[in-house]
């Protein structure tokens, strides 16, 4: 007799762009310090604001563009 399949949870992945937003990828619930969770459109793929001057946070609206911001995120080993 054969053991069921096992359904494996769905791959997040989150990308740090340089210079720009996190990208997340994946099914995900997002939700603010309440609880609450946010009204996403499309819930497999947002971005996230790192600079901290986008009109709509906690998401990315491009403010990055034209502040300035500067960030290069590497991953090193543990």
């Amino acid at each position: 007799m054969r053991a069921p399949a096992v359904e494996s949870a769905p791959m997040v992945e989150i990308t740090v762009f340089d210079n720009g937003p996190c990208k997340v990828t994946g099914g995900v619930v997002l939700k603010d310090m309440t609880g609450k969770p946010f009204n996403l459109p499309n819930k497999d793929q947002f971005a996230l604001c790192r600079c901290g001057n986008s009109a709509n946070k906690p998401f990315c609206d491009g403010s990055h563009k034209t502040t300035g911001f500067q960030s290069q995120c590497r991953a090193t080993p543990y």
